[in-house]
Formats: structure tokens, C-alpha cells, sequence
């Protein structure tokens, strides 16, 4: 033992004996504690599915193809039109059914030049990337004095008006969390940020990239300016630059930067969802929907975000098209479009499918890493679902969480109807690293923790597509 450690066991030594009698008088509340219900027992059918998913090699084959042979899918454009044709002849080989494409329009911001540099103090040059939606500097750019908020919040109590002519730099303190919840805590600076700012009279805004990493490569995604505003030029840094403009900061003296960003809006274009079907044997029993998107950011090739997603669940269901056994419920899979700027596949998909009966509905949409949990959205009569879901998802390291299910921005539309709802939610500790980044690319993918994935949704799948119960609408609270 340490000293210190010593000191305390002493102190605690003369403690003891009322220590002792508190627990001894306590013993009997202990001894009231009742176990815990037993478990149902594993279908041996679903055991053999999960555990021979765990050798599973389709799922990165299709991972390796789509970043192999497509690449970068920003959404509307024509590489996304690639990847759609793409899917469909893969999930045609595959042999699904009913496969087929259904396009819709929306609009497409596609990004220009993109350079920067703090021209005082001391020159640097600048690694960033602008933000979808951004305006535009114009070819000349613009150079301007910076003002520093460390959070969003200090830049939200900024008096409207007193960033004219500005550049605003918004910081932030996001951190690892398993459940990725340092995203939602830390990016607001992004998704309404540069609106805010805008607002304040800013004539542009950089902003410490929504991420976990320390190298140089800057995170991209959406941001949001409000109806009628004009969109001011907007971009994050990486967080490596960002926190060198930190560190100018403490120094006192004015910091001034040369900012040029070309994005434009090129108009309304085509993009669509791609969904393939393995037939069940009861039209009445609804439909189980997965899936995840098709689209990527340009910057990578959307290895993590989210091929991987697509390849597990078309790898799972395709588990389950092989077994030999249809499904009582028909599964399908949808590889949806544009859910990067916004979300309009999983909203049309709503509108052409909404009237049909959906059982459940389920989407990856979150890398590759090692499934740890999951939870449930399901109503009083098919609990017994979630109880066996606890059982056969065990022996691959997944925990019943106390959660309702029902994440993701694709079927966030379904599930608004009332459909129940399963996740199975990746660990997030690694994934803000790449998240939006050119580091997006397939050697980020572990082919162990993905084969562990499709392990968990062939399992998922297999029990929720069969179960004899039927999976009503769910009332999610407000």
C-alpha cells in the first residue's frame, strides 16, 4: 500500500465496528433481492444462423465492391446514380426478390475551391472543408478579423448584429462516448451554427470540426440556415488548425483570415432508394424494413458511413434467404438515398410505403465497430420478442439496454406512424474519428467487429421476421 492508502486504511480501521453493524443490520435487505426471471431458451435454428454469421464474408465483399468500383456517392449526383445501379445488380446477383429503384427529386449543393489562412498574427495555412449548404466566398474569397466563441452557447448569446463584417469561429469539447452521444451534446455548432451566426451579422464561420480525432483531416456534413436567410460561406476546420486559432486566441492579438469557398446549388436532380425483398409466407404478419444509406460524403468513399451499414443488414437478410426456411414476414431491405443533406429517401419512402403494414423497422447506420447493445420498441404482446432477442444476442456480447428503440434518420418516418422498433447500437468510441472525413475508406472497416454485426441482425432478423406474435404499433412517448 501506498502512504496515502495506508493513512486510509487506518482511518477506516477505527470506524469498523459501526461500519460492521450498519451492514449486518442491512444483511436482511440483501437477502430480499429476488433473481432475476430465467431466460428463454435459444432456438437451436437461431443459434446455428448467429453462429455461422460469424464466418461471414459478404458483407465486406460488399463494402470492398461499392468504395472499389463507385466511390464517393454524394447524393443527387452522378455518382450516386452509379451506386443505385450498382446496388440493384448486386442484390439482383444476390437473389433477392422484387428488386427495384424508385427516384424522387431534390435539390444538390455539390463544393468548389475550399483554402484558408490566418494571415495575422502569423501566417498558417488552414486544412477544412466546407459545410453542405455553405454559401460562397466568391473566386476572390474573403479576409476578415476572427472572433473566437470556445462553444456554440457564446456564440448564441452574441448580440445580433455585432459579428458584421466578421468571421465567426465556434469551438467545441466533443468527447468519446460509447453511445455517441458527444455528437448530439456537441453539434449544434455545426447543424445551426453558421444560421446563428448569419444572423449575428457574420460574413462567414468556421468551426472546430464535430470530432473525436487529433489529426488533420476536417469532418464535412450538413448544415441547416433558416427559411429566407441567406446562406453565408461556412466550413470546419480541422480540429488540429482549429485548435492552433485556440491558442492564437489566448495571445491577445487580433487574428485575421483568408477564407475562399466556391460551393454552389446546382438545382433539383435525381436520386432515389433501391430496395430488394425476401418474401414471407404471411402477407398479413407486415413487413420487417432494414437497411441503411446509400449516399456518402464526397470527401472519402463512405466505407464507415455507410456501406458498412448496407453490407450487414443485406448480408443478414441474406442469411436468412439462404437458410432454406422463407420467413414468416416478408424482409425487406432498402439501400436509401440522400440521408446525408437531409433525409428525403427515408421520407419518400414513407409516402410510397407508409400505407403498408410494417411490423418493425431497423437501421445500421453507425460504422462497423462491435454491436454492445440493444433495445426495443415493442407493445405489451410480443415482449416475449425482446426477452428471446436478450437470450440468443448474449453469447455475442450484447446487453439489453433500457432505451426505446426506433434511431435512425431513414426510417424515422415509418416509425413515426407507430411501427415498433429494434437497434442494434455499435460502440461510437472510434467513430467520430472518420466520421465525415477523407478518412472515410475501407481499411477503416475491422472485418471481425463487422462479422460480429451481421451475427447480431441475423439473429435479430431470424427472431423478429418468425416470431408468432404479432408486432402491433407502439406508443413512443412525446
Amino acid at each position: 500500500m501506498t502512504f496515502r492508502r495506508i493513512a486510509a486504511h487506518a482511518a477506516c480501521s477505527l470506524a469498523l465496528p459501526l461500519a460492521l453493524s450498519t451492514m449486518l443490520s442491512a444483511a436482511p435487505a440483501w437477502a430480499q433481492r429476488t433473481a432475476p426471471p430465467p431466460a428463454p431458451p435459444v432456438d437451436p435454428a437461431v443459434a446455428a444462423l448467429r453462429d455461422a454469421a460469424l464466418k461471414d464474408v459478404l458483407a465486406y465483399s460488399i463494402i470492398e465492391g461499392l468504395t472499389t468500383e463507385v466511390g464517393q456517392r454524394l447524393a443527387g449526383t452522378e455518382a450516386e446514380a452509379r451506386a443505385r445501379a450498382w446496388g440493384a445488380a448486386k442484390l439482383k446477383a444476390l437473389g433477392f426478390s422484387n428488386v427495384a429503384i424508385e427516384t424522387y427529386q431534390m435539390p444538390v449543393w455539390v463544393r468548389g475551391e475550399e483554402t484558408a489562412g490566418i494571415v495575422a498574427p502569423v501566417p498558417h495555412r488552414l486544412q477544412l472543408a466546407a459545410l453542405g449548404n455553405s454559401g460562397s466566398t466568391g473566386p476572390k474569397g474573403l479576409t476578415a478579423e476572427v472572433v473566437v466563441f470556445p462553444t456554440f452557447n457564446d456564440l448564441a448569446a452574441a448580440p445580433d448584429g455585432s459579428l458584421a463584417g466578421k468571421i465567426a469561429y465556434v469551438g467545441n469539447a466533443m468527447q468519446r462516448t460509447q453511445d455517441g452521444s458527444g455528437y448530439g451534446a456537441n453539434g449544434a455548432a455545426r447543424f445551426v451554427g453558421p444560421s446563428v451566426a448569419a444572423r449575428k451579422g457574420a460574413a462567414a464561420i468556421v468551426i472546430r470540426s464535430i470530432g473525436t480525432d487529433h489529426h488533420r483531416l476536417p469532418h464535412t456534413g450538413t448544415t441547416n440556415f433558416a427559411e429566407g436567410q441567406a446562406p453565408i460561406p461556412a466550413a470546419a476546420l480541422s480540429v488540429s488548425d482549429a485548435e492552433l486559432i485556440e491558442r492564437l486566441a489566448t495571445r491577445g492579438q487580433p487574428i485575421r483570415l483568408h477564407l475562399l469557398l466556391t460551393p454552389r446549388q446546382t438545382g433539383m436532380h435525381e436520386s432515389g432508394n433501391v430496395i430488394a425483398e425476401v418474401p414471407g409466407t404471411d402477407p398479413n404478419a407486415g413487413v420487417v424494413l432494414i437497411g441503411g444509406h446509400l449516399d456518402s460524403w464526397d470527401l472519402g468513399t463512405g466505407a464507415i458511413d455507410d456501406a458498412s451499414g448496407l453490407a450487414i443488414t443485406t448480408a443478414a437478410a441474406k442469411r436468412i434467404l439462404d437458410s432454406g426456411v422463407r420467413p414468416r414476414r416478408t424482409i425487406r431491405v432498402v439501400w436509401f438515398g440522400a440521408e446525408e443533406v437531409g433525409g428525403p429517401g427515408g421520407r419518400d419512402y414513407a409516402r410510397r410505403h407508409g400505407a403498408e403494414r410494417h411490423a418493425l423497422a431497423a437501421e445500421s447506420d453507425f460504422g462497423a465497430d462491435r454491436v454492445w447493445r440493444f433495445e426495443t420498441a415493442l407493445p405489451d404482446s410480443a415482449a416475449a420478442v425482446g426477452a428471446r432477442l436478450g437470450s440468443a444476442l448474449a453469447p455475442l456480447g450484447i446487453v439489453k439496454g433500457s432505451g426505446i428503440a426506433g434511431d435512425g434518420a431513414d426510417i424515422a418516418p415509418i416509425i413515426r406512424t407507430g411501427v415498433a422498433g429494434v437497434d442494434l447500437n455499435q460502440s461510437g468510441l472510434d467513430y467520430f474519428d472518420v466520421h465525415h472525413t477523407p478518412d472515410d475508406t475501407l481499411d477503416r472497416v475491422e472485418p471481425e467487429a463487422l462479422r460480429q454485426n451481421v451475427a447480431a441482425w441475423t439473429t435479430m432478423l431470424a427472431i423478429v421476421a418468425n416470431a408468432p406474435e404479432e408486432i402491433g404499433t407502439v406508443t413512443r412517448p412525446k
